[in-house]
């Protein structure tokens, strides 16, 4: 299969795009982003798609100018709008104390948003291959991670950032430049070996390709596809066993509350626990996640301690006695119910 065709069924299989789409593509001039903007490009008739391209400058490599050039002539050459950030990463992250990684990640997903509201797209396309994913499976799997993170990278995800390229490996993709004649900009930080993820692209998958499985990288994709139905299915049922246990409505009163220590905690989910208690223990912790998340939008700084803490503090059933596993929830029991304090 040729890829732009492979490309193609990856997007029809998953419902990535709809006729009439307007796709924000994030391109930075290195072969996965250039052979996903080519082959969208290419497609694009087909598809019945417009596309609009946004291109960070991190200020970091002294090619990032030239990289930039390179992208804003393909789309120039090409009749694509372009919108291009310059940003110095570097010092943003010494300001901010975190890892450049994060803050360039960050600083992307900001401005992807950002561009997809000047120009009303409905979607963002980021260059995630079949690799990038493999390498997300082992990482998650090395930091012990539970079945959420074996499911790897989401084809798509909250309905509107899509991975066309998720299919595709990185050896397609090469060749597809050579093809096309495509000339990308090699990004030569890709090669240094201090982050984790150059440490497995480089050094931990070439070993295992050689010494245990020269598939690995299709190996860990179809781990990631097989995890991906099963969490599917678990939030299903999550769903709704979180429906049946939420008390709303009357059953929440001021007295409930704990010693009047719950100022600030303006948000409130309430969970009946005897029916919590009945739950199968595989489901417990989920519900706890998505409650918490349901709470808060998020389930950033909840590690499997808290969770075990707060399955803990249900079975003893004892009152007057709390977790704040992170700063903006507070958790206890009384009277029959598990409350689930937040903050705004």
């Amino acid at each position: 299969m040729l890829l732009e065709e492979k490309i193609f069924h990856t997007i029809k299989k998953y419902e990535l795009i709809k006729y009439g789409d307007t796709i924000v593509v994030g391109v930075s001039g290195g072969p996965d982003s250039m052979t996903l903007l080519n082959a969208l490009f290419s497609l694009k008739e087909n598809l019945g798609i417009n596309l609009v391209v946004a291109h960070i400058n991190h200020m970091i490599r002294e090619e990032a100018d030239e990289e930039t050039e390179y992208v804003k002539n393909y789309c120039n050459m090409h009749e694509i709008d372009i919108y291009i950030k310059k940003t110095d990463v570097l010092k943003l992250a010494q300001e901010e104390k975190k890892s450049t990684e994060l803050v360039g990640r960050n600083i992307r997903y900001d401005f992807f948003e950002e561009v997809a509201q000047k120009a009303g797209a409905n979607k963002i396309a980021t260059a995630h291959t079949a690799n990038d994913n493999a390498e997300t499976v082992l990482m998650n799997l090395m930091r012990g991670s539970g079945p959420s993170g074996l499911k790897g990278i989401e084809k798509i995800r909250d309905g509107k950032f899509i991975r066309p390229l998720i299919e595709c490996t990185r050896k397609e993709i090469e060749e597809y430049c050579q093809e096309k004649e495509l000339h990308p900009k090699y990004d030569r930080t890709n090669q240094e070996n201090i982050y984790t993820r150059n440490k497995v692209r480089n050094i931990l998958i070439p070993c295992i390709e050689k010494e245990f499985n020269p598939n690995i990288v299709e190996t860990l994709n179809r781990l990631s596809d097989i995890m991906t139905q099963e969490e599917d299915f678990f939030h299903k049922i999550v769903e709704n066993e979180y429906k049946n246990l939420r008390i709303i409505g009357d059953n929440f009163n001021k007295n409930d509350i704990l010693n009047g220590q719950d100022v600030g905690y303006k948000n409130k989910i309430i969970l009946d626990l005897k029916k919590f208690q009945l739950l199968e223990n595989v489901i417990k912790p989920r519900i706890i996640l998505y409650t918490i998340n349901e709470l808060l939008g998020t389930t950033q700084g909840i590690e499997k301690i808290h969770i075990e803490d707060i399955i803990r503090l249900c079975e003893n059933n004892i009152g007057n006695k709390y977790l704040i596993p992170q700063k903006n929830i507070k958790i206890y029991v009384k009277k029959g119910k598990i409350f689930f304090m937040g903050k705004t």
